[in-house]
């Protein structure tokens, strides 16, 4: 993109100075042809399949994930990715408001991790920490989309670790275990799902070092 901008920037200059200068005439239409042809480029790369649109770009944000500090905060973080397939195995934005919904009612603090995929999933195209927060009826800073390219499960680990938070989510991890052996523990993870369309969760309240 940068080219075709510097080319028009130079195009034009000629063009206004062609104008506006006595013997340039000839310079018209050199310049004239080169300001068209930079602006059909620059259409062309806006328009071209796969260039990039302001919804589709990742607001900055430090690596990692840590849910904001709150006095007496008993946090748990939600697996989002996995989670949203727990009914009838199709990713449903309600099934994770059903489970934020039990958590904050038996007084936990919940926040959720994603992978990049997850808005495609959802609502058919690239959702932010923002506007997925928005439909979970949570801020967005207790909600992380994992940057594009990168997995979501060492970042989930990794936050879980810090914050010593269980983890909902019928993941097992085992790639995992060696780098986070507190997985061993049974009560790190939580194991959820549906039957007869209720929704259960096999949570244990208790402390995760």
């Amino acid at each position: 993109m940068r080219v075709p901008v510097l080319l028009l920037i130079l195009s034009l200059s000629v063009l206004l100075a062609a104008v506006s200068l006595p013997g340039m005439d000839d310079w018209v239409l050199l310049a004239g042809p080169c300001v068209l042809a930079c602006l059909i480029l620059l259409v062309r790369a806006r328009l071209a399949p796969g260039a990039p649109i302001a919804e589709d770009r990742q607001p900055a944000r430090p690596p990692g994930f840590r849910p904001p500090r709150i006095a007496g905060a008993r946090w748990v973080l939600i697996d989002g990715s996995n989670v949203m397939h727990w009914k009838d195995n199709t990713p449903q934005i309600d099934t994770l408001r059903q489970v934020i919904g039990q958590l904050t009612a038996r007084g936990f603090s919940p926040a959720v991790v994603f992978d990049a995929n997850a808005g495609y999933l959802i609502a058919g195209k690239y959702q932010h920490d923002k506007a997925l927060g928005d439909l979970l009826g949570l801020p967005a800073d207790r909600v992380m989309v994992v940057p594009k390219g990168e997995p979501a499960d060492p970042v989930l680990l990794a936050a879980a670790r810090d914050i010593g938070a269980q983890i909902v989510t019928n993941d097992r991890y085992r790639d995992w275990v060696e780098a986070y052996p507190e997985l061993r523990n049974p009560d790190v993870l939580v194991r959820g799902g549906y039957r007869d369309g209720r929704l259960w969760l096999d949570l244990q309240e208790v402390a995760v070092a």
